[in-house]
């Protein structure tokens, strides 16, 4: 009868309701949050007096520091679920979003991105995905994933031109402004209302039986850390992570100095997500039928592909075009490998 409660109806179409939620607030919180700073790059250049890597800098501390908040944010998830964990996080991601409008220094700049860390370690993949494994504990699990990443996908492909827009018409601060009010109008009320309802499974009294059930089949970090393959996989996604990152953020203002017109070039990288779609569900494929880990190498030599043709673009026909689908799709495919190879 307790099975039934976790997985009948009436919670399996909520759960379907939490997801269609988290594709747009993740849409949202990516498109604004994540994609707005390689748009916006050039413009703060100009207008703090910082070099370009001091600048992108501020970026790179804010990554490390939503690294590092994995672990709390973690912890949280077990212990309170997503609601109150996104909702402060889309809070305070709007806050910041003014903040990081109104900076008049390369070190406020820094200030605000290190706490932009935390922000977006409580409200992009990480929670999203707790929240969906709290509805969809067992069969449906990876189906639900899978939506919410092809979701996410779009995010770029969304926001960086209409970023782009707001840039070229109002200016790097307004933009900001603007992208702060869609950020909170969007996200905050989402996430407060829809994440609140607990899954029924979570409602019974708390127990070992109780919590074996909530939490699947999985192994303890004690004998993960004795296998090798957890440790060259824990390295290798954060590298392959850091060097696509890295140059994507730097794509736009590269392309630029080579002769392409900055709003087309946002426009055009911004569908390096949507080539993202077509990368997980040919990984989803493929990997379903060659196993994870084999697909994980070659996506790993995707990426570097797509990293060789950014260096030749410039003197390629074509070659933004190039970079967008090679690397795009590379993308995709890492974001699901790092779930199912990891989990394997």
């Amino acid at each position: 009868m307790g099975r039934r409660a976790d997985h009948g109806a009436p919670a399996l179409s909520y759960g379907w309701t939490v997801v269609a939620t988290l594709c747009v607030t993740e849409i949202v919180s990516w498109g604004i949050m994540y994609y707005g700073f390689p748009v916006f790059l050039a413009s703060m250049e100009a207008d703090l007096g910082g070099s370009r890597v001091a600048i992108t800098g501020a970026f790179t501390v804010g990554m490390a520091v939503a690294a590092l908040a994995a672990l709390p944010v973690g912890r949280w998830l077990d212990r309170r679920g997503p609601w109150g964990l996104m909702t402060l996080g889309s809070c305070l991601g709007t806050a910041l979003v003014i903040a990081w409008s109104q900076v008049s220094s390369v070190g406020g700049l820094y200030a605000v991105w290190a706490l932009m860390g935390l922000a977006l370690g409580a409200t992009l993949y990480e929670p999203a995905f707790g929240a969906v494994v709290r509805w969809f504990p067992t069969e449906h699990r990876d189906r639900a994933l899978t939506v919410v990443t092809l979701a996410g996908a779009l995010a770029s492909t969304i926001f960086m031109p209409i970023s782009a827009g707001l840039l070229q018409h109002w200016g790097w601060r307004p933009a900001l402004l603007g992208l702060a009010t869609i950020l909170a109008v969007v996200t905050i009320p989402l996430h407060g209302l829809v994440l609140r309802r607990q899954p029924p499974h979570l409602a019974r009294p708390r127990g070992r039986a109780a919590g074996v059930e909530a939490r699947g089949p999985g192994v303890p970090l004690a004998v993960a850390a004795r296998a090798p393959i957890f440790w060259a996989l824990s390295l290798a996604f954060p590298i392959g992570s850091f060097a696509t990152s890295a140059v994507t953020l730097h794509l736009i203002p590269y392309m630029v100095e080579n002769g392409h017109p900055a709003t087309a070039v946002a426009v055009a990288i911004g569908w390096m997500g949507a080539m993202q779609i077509p990368g997980r569900l040919v990984f989803i494929a493929v990997a379903g039928r060659f196993g994870a880990l084999g697909v994980t190498m070659a996506v790993f030599l995707a990426q570097a592909l797509g990293l060789t043709l950014v260096a030749l673009a410039p003197g390629l026909p074509g070659g933004l075009v190039l970079v967008i689908a090679v690397l795009g799709a590379a993308n995709g495919m890492a974001t699901l490998a790092r779930a199912t190879t990891l989990a394997e």
